[in-house]
């Protein structure tokens, strides 16, 4: 059956109109020209010469024969559109949610073989219709039993000064040591916190690279230090000449009445130190053994360690280090650059781990 001349013209000019003209192959409107070209000659040949003309690679036979045939079935030479993969089902979905929320831990792979679902498929309900996210476990240091109650007494003392004294926070000087390493890697005690990287760029990590020990107090509205410890190791009498010839004379400075605040680590520990501590700071420092007892394995309750570290690694590694020397430059310049707002700011989220462990008992407040 021949094909009327006008609408065919109408057709191909209508689709000129629609279709791209930028494709990897053949557009749809040269295509089209070409079921015009081959309904005027019915030669193939004709048809590639026509191309050859513009500067085309010419199609095949086949190509062009199944062009026109498509036209003369469709009225078009463009695809049909795809039925695609059917829609996963409201019932999948839900049975898929109630699975994982029944066992959190279940693998893809078990759920995958207990619903009859492919792993693919699986996938995509979590990820794109329920928006679950997989989660690492965290590790963290057992609570024996005996031990439990410290972190829930000592909250609930620290809660209870805090609620009495409207200026007891303003009072306390949160303290800390961290180490920063050449390679970008800052070193919290047993704890490694890699700094910031752009997406794909990698951090090579050099055993017994330069490192900097570092000193600061956070009050509500300063910050004292950083201070650059000389010795690669502190030990306790590292520590107390520091706080002796450095610590003190700024924290009595600021406030005859400063609470002084450290942390359980052994250098902090030591019998010089806590007598130091408890003559320069009578009735007035917190810490392990002190006369406010600061919860043990508590350095998620900090405000150097929730916040302070964390922002000095960040600000520090967003290039490269070359040496200790630029290393020390860069930690002073951030610490020095934070605005008492900020430090305004991070006092007011002191009280929530605070709290978190009192509801919790003395659970662990990172997991909250």
């Amino acid at each position: 059956m021949l094909l009327d001349r006008k609408f065919l013209k109408f057709a191909v000019r209508k689709l000129w109109m629609r279709c791209s003209a930028q494709e990897a192959m053949l557009t749809n409107q040269e295509k089209a020209q070409c079921v015009l070209w081959y309904h005027d000659t019915r030669s193939s040949t004709t048809v590639q010469r026509h191309l050859t003309t513009f500067g085309r690679n010419p199609p095949d036979v086949k190509s062009i024969k199944t062009w026109y045939e498509k036209f003369k079935n469709t009225g078009s030479v463009a695809d049909l559109p795809r039925s695609g993969r059917p829609r996963t089902s409201a019932d999948r979905v839900e049975a898929v949610r109630q699975s994982f929320l029944r066992s959190p831990k279940k693998s893809v792979r078990r759920a995958s073989r207990e619903l009859q679902i492919p792993k693919s498929s699986l996938h995509d309900i979590l990820h794109k219709l329920l928006l679950f996210r997989a989660y690492k476990v965290q590790i963290v240091q057992a609570l024996l039993p005996n031990g439990s109650t410290c972190p829930y007494d000592s909250a609930v003392e620290m809660l209870s000064r805090i609620e009495d004294d409207d200026g007891y926070l303003r009072r306390i000087a949160f303290s800390d040591e961290a180490t920063f390493f050449v390679n970008g890697v800052a070193n919290r005690h047993n704890v490694r916190i890699w700094g910031s990287q752009p997406p794909g760029e990698v951090m090579e990590c050099i055993r017994g690279s330069p490192k900097v020990n570092v000193w600061c107090s956070l009050l509500h509205d300063r910050i004292i230090g950083p201070f650059f410890f000389a010795e690669a190791t502190i030990t306790s009498a590292v520590y107390l000449d520091m706080l002796q010839l450095y610590a003190v004379p700024q924290l009595l400075q600021y406030h005859p009445d400063v609470l002084f605040q450290q942390d359980g680590a052994p250098p902090h520990w030591g019998l010089d130190v806590r007598a130091c501590l408890d003559i320069t700071f009578s009735g007035r420092w917190i810490g392990r053994d002190g006369p406010t007892v600061c919860p043990p394995h508590s350095t998620d309750i900090t405000p150097l360690d929730f916040f302070l570290w964390d922002y000095v690694k960040d600000e520090v590694y967003r290039t490269r280090v070359p040496d200790p020397e630029t290393l020390r430059q860069r930690i002073t310049t951030v610490v020095e650059s934070i605005p008492p707002v900020m430090l305004a700011n991070v006092w007011t989220e002191i009280e929530y781990p605070l709290d978190v462990i009192r509801a919790t008992k003395g659970a662990h407040v990172e997991v909250y």
